[in-house]
């Protein structure tokens, strides 16, 4: 017995969530998915996760939904994120906080555990344990549950990803990156039986900066000025990664996976 499961990218603003809700239910019939783990960091006009966008989206078949550094933007999910054990802050955040980073599920006959990790560099505004310990700490316990270990690396730098994909090699079924919002060529079997990818692009506008209208993004750039950022819906597309993993525990194969968006 095997499980294939999707690993959506960050999901960016409305043009995202509206490919999510449009795209997802028939691609999980079309791909045999059976687990679907999706970021929703930028859901909320591209800044954090609101309540309202998270139950859509849940709603819409995600399994999981993960957060980053902006998981608590959005001043509803402070207090909604303890009710929802499918919603995934950082891990590594002090865990007097709001939420959990970690869910145990059964998916058929097999356990899995997903693990949400934010990463070390580029993030001044958080206090975090050490990304690379925790880690191996939850994937060390979760195979001592009879768990099979995904885990999520919300991370700036490639190098710092492709070093966690490294250090869990062998442990975790699965090491995906994401926050970068840029699908990569690097995806791969780690010896061991890892699948590892440095990120899972985004879902939402592909021809676009990060999901958001270009423009703007330039005018940042030029003026230095804390311009605000547009959503853009310019070829919109659901992106992400099929990880298929068999019975062991070992992933055979990680497959990028885009689809467009379908009219209703």
């Amino acid at each position: 017995m095997s499980i294939r499961v999707l690993f959506l990218g960050e999901i960016v603003g409305k043009a995202g969530v509206q490919v999510v809700r449009q795209n997802l239910k028939a691609l999980r019939e079309e791909q045999a998915i059976d687990l679907v783990i999706a970021n929703g960091e930028g859901a909320t006009g591209g800044f954090g996760l609101g309540k309202a966008h998270s139950m859509q989206l849940l709603k819409s078949g995600i399994d999981v939904l993960t957060g980053g550094e902006k998981i608590y933007y959005k001043l509803d999910m402070v207090e909604f994120i303890d009710k929802n054990p499918s919603i995934l802050r950082p891990a590594n955040f002090p865990q007097q906080n709001p939420g959990r980073g970690v869910r145990y599920l059964n998916v058929g006959e097999i356990k899995v555990c997903v693990i949400n990790i934010l990463g070390n560099a580029d993030f001044p505004r958080t206090h975090l344990t050490n990304a690379f310990p925790l880690a191996e700490y939850l994937v060390t316990k979760a195979l001592e549950e009879g768990a099979i270990p995904l885990v999520q690396f919300h991370a700036s730098p490639t190098a710092e990803k492709q070093a966690m994909g490294f250090h869990l090699a062998g442990k975790a079924a699965a090491v995906i990156g994401t926050h970068s919002k840029v699908l990569t060529s690097d995806e791969q079997i780690l010896d061991g039986g890892t699948a590892f990818i440095s990120d899972n692009g985004r879902c939402g506008s592909q021809m676009s900066v990060g999901g958001f209208e270009p423009e703007a993004e330039i005018e940042k750039q030029i003026t230095q000025l804390p311009v605000r950022s547009k959503e853009y819906w310019e070829d919109t597309a659901l992106v992400g990664v099929i990880v298929e993993i068999d019975e062991t525990g070992k992933a055979t194969a990680i497959e990028p996976i885009r689809s467009s968006l379908k009219e209703e």
